[in-house]
């Protein structure tokens, strides 16, 4: 085999690969991040929505002999919500600055860690019809890892976006749209998360145990 020959991957157990310290840190900032934006919208759509708690809020003033209108007790219960947007918005920006922070390590880090380089590898040895399979899974879940990226990079847009509109100078007409398409990538990433765990869960059951203590040791 030649020098400049890609090497071959251990493709028995693929997600067990060791993990520099910086890419284990970056996937628990990010794994933190976005559970808390998810966290954020699933709370301001139920617990902290204006419309269920508008009533509440009426109720238990009457209670205390203080009379208050619907739009004065809508009002009072939109700034707990205001203040969970507040809390997305900048989980959003942080989010934003992972992904920037992941383009730095992948620029910086190892050959061998580059999903660029993993993915030239997986092509080379596939192509040649060696392990094909295990190769094609391979390169079925790095695909899918540069899809997430490319959805991060979506969300974390439009987001800011949103979050600077009217420094930006965006008419409602446009804040209206971003919104609509920030909100189908939220769908998305519901998706991802949710299949990215049972995933996970289900290879550390089967064939490729020790996925998850590999991304909190570095697979060592």
């Amino acid at each position: 085999m030649k020098l400049n020959e890609p090497q071959e991957i251990n493709v028995k157990s693929i997600f067990l690969q060791k993990h520099s310290a910086s890419i284990r840190i970056w996937h628990w900032l990010a794994f933190i991040t976005i559970s808390f934006l998810i966290i954020t919208v699933l709370f301001n759509s139920t617990l902290y929505s204006p419309r269920g708690n508008t009533s509440m809020i009426q109720n238990v003033l009457h209670s205390k002999s203080v009379v208050v209108t619907v739009d004065q007790a809508r009002a009072v219960a939109g700034q707990y919500e205001d203040k969970l947007w507040d809390l997305h918005k900048y989980l959003g920006i942080g989010l934003a600055f992972l992904f920037l922070a992941r383009i730095v390590i992948e620029i910086t880090t190892s050959a061998e860690e580059k999903i660029g380089s993993k993915i030239k590898n997986a092509i080379h040895f596939y192509k040649q019809n060696v392990r094909k399979t295990e190769y094609k899974h391979y390169l079925i879940v790095k695909y899918i890892y540069l899809l997430f990226y490319l959805l991060v990079l979506y969300m974390a847009a439009t987001g800011l976006l949103l979050a600077f509109d009217e420094q930006l100078g965006l008419s409602r007409q446009s804040h209206h749209f971003i919104k609509e398409v920030h909100g189908f990538g939220q769908y998305l990433m519901y998706g991802f998360v949710f299949f990215h765990l049972c995933g996970v869960i289900m290879a550390d059951l089967k064939d490729s145990k020790g996925i998850i203590s590999g991304m909190v040791n570095g697979g060592e």
